[in-house]
C-alpha cells in the first residue's frame, strides 16, 4: 500500500512539475513574480503531531468479517497518531443505540466523528445534529442522504467493483474464444442499493464484450446461505464458464459447495478482498481473483477526520481543504499480485 501511495506521490509531483516547466516555457517573456503564483504551495508533513483531536467512531456490530475489521482497522489507526485520543462506543445493529451512542460522543464534544451508519437514512438527523454543534462528522461508506450531515464521505465504489469484476471475467473469455458462455452471479442481499451498483456495474462491463449474466441470486452475505445458493446453482447448470460472487465471507460457503460438487470446468472471482480469498487465490483453484472493497477505509476516514479537526488539508493536493468525496477504487487482486494485497485482507 505504501508503495502504491508513493507512487501517486511521484506521479502527482511529476505532473506539477511539467505543468510548471509548460508554464515557464509559455510565460518566459513575462516578469519572474507572474510565474510565481504558479508553484504549488506545500501543505507540510501532516503526520507530524499537531494540535491535540478525540476522534469519537461508532459503526454496527462486528457479526460479518468486514465490519470487524472496519472497527479494527480505525481504532489502530488512530493509535499510530500521538495527538489522537480514539474515543470508540459500543458496536451495535439496533439503530436506537446507535442513535444513542452518536448523541453521547455529541454530548462529550469530540472535535471530530467518523460514522459508518446501520443505515444513512435512519442515522441522517443525529448526524446532522454532530455538525450543527461544530463537530465534523466523516461518513464513512453507507451514505447519508442529507450533505449537511457530514463534513466528508468516504467508501468504496460498489459499481467499480462489478465492473471491475465484468472486466476481468468478460477479456479472459474473450481470450479464451468462449462463444456464448454461462456466467453466474451470486449477489450479497438482492434489495440493497450497493447490491444493486454491483449487478449494473457487472452487467455494463460484461456487455462490451457482447456478453450478459446468465443466472444470479443472492446469498445473505452469509456463509451458509453462500454454500446453499451455489450448490443450487451448480445443479441448474451442468456448464458454468465463470462466477461472480459478490462478498468475500460468503464466499467461503460458494468455495466450499464447488470443492464438494467437484467442479473445475470454470473460474471464479470474488468480492470484497479478504485474507480467506486471496491465500485461496495463491493455491491456484477456482478462486482466480477478488475485486477489492476493502476495509482499510476505515483508517483513511480516521486519517480524514484528524486533518479536518486540525485545520488540514491534503498533501497530494493542490487545495488547502479535505476533499467533500471520496470514493475508492476497486482494484483487482489476482495470483501475480495477491502478496502485494494480503497484508490489507480482513479475516472473513
Amino acid at each position: 500500500m505504501a508503495q502504491s501511495l508513493n507512487r501517486r506521490g511521484l506521479l502527482f509531483g511529476g505532473a506539477v512539475a511539467g505543468a510548471g516547466a509548460l508554464a515557464a516555457a509559455c510565460t518566459g517573456n513575462r516578469p519572474k513574480e507572474n510565474t510565481a503564483a504558479q508553484q504549488p504551495l506545500s501543505a507540510g508533513d501532516n503526520d507530524k503531531a499537531g494540535t491535540p483531536v478525540t476522534i469519537g467512531f461508532s459503526a454496527p456490530a462486528a457479526d460479518h468479517g468486514w465490519i470487524s475489521a472496519i472497527a479494527k482497522n480505525a481504532e489502530a489507526q488512530a493509535k499510530r497518531y500521538s495527538d489522537v485520543t480514539f474515543r470508540g462506543v459500543q458496536p451495535t445493529n439496533d439503530i436506537n443505540q446507535q442513535i444513542s451512542a452518536v448523541e453521547s460522543l455529541v454530548a462529550q464534544k469530540v472535535s471530530a466523528l467518523v460514522l459508518l451508519p446501520n443505515d444513512g437514512e435512519q442515522l441522517n438527523q443525529v448526524a446532522r445534529k454532530a455538525m450543527e454543534a461544530g463537530i465534523p462528522v466523516v461518513n464513512l461508506d453507507r451514505v447519508f442522504p442529507d450533505k449537511l450531515s457530514y463534513r466528508t464521505w468516504i467508501g468504496g465504489d460498489n459499481y467499480g467493483m462489478g465492473v471491475a469484476a465484468g472486466h476481468y471475467i468478460g477479456k479472459k473469455l474473450k481470450a479464451k474464444g468462449v462463444g456464448n458462455p454461462v456466467i453466474v452471479e451470486i449477489q450479497g442481499i438482492a434489495t440493497l442499493p450497493l447490491t444493486q451498483d454491483r449487478s449494473k456495474g457487472f452487467a455494463d462491463a460484461l456487455k462490451t464484450y457482447g456478453f450478459a449474466v446468465t443466472a444470479k441470486q443472492d446469498a445473505k452475505f452469509t456463509v451458509e446461505t453462500g454454500n446453499q445458493v451455489a450448490g443450487n446453482l451448480l445443479q441448474a447448470h451442468k456448464r458454468i464458464d465463470a462466477l461472480w460472487n459478490h462478498d468475500d465471507d460468503q464466499g467461503i460457503g460458494v468455495v466450499a459447495a464447488i470443492k464438494q460438487a467437484g467442479r473445475k470446468e470454470f473460474f471464479m472471482v470474488g468480492g470484497a478482498g479478504s485474507a480467506n480469498a486471496m491465500r485461496e487465490i495463491k493455491s491456484g483453484g477456482v478462486l482466480e481473483a477478488t475485486v477489492t472493497y476493502s476495509p482499510t477505509m476505515a483508517s483513511s476516514a480516521i486519517r480524514l477526520a484528524r486533518l479536518i479537526a486540525q485545520s488540514k488539508g491534503l498533501t497530494d493536493l493542490v487545495e488547502r481543504q479535505v476533499p467533500q468525496s471520496i470514493t475508492l477504487a476497486s482494484e483487482t487482486v489476482t495470483r501475480d499480485n495477491v502478496d502485494q494485497y494480503l497484508p490489507l485482507g480482513f479475516e472473513s
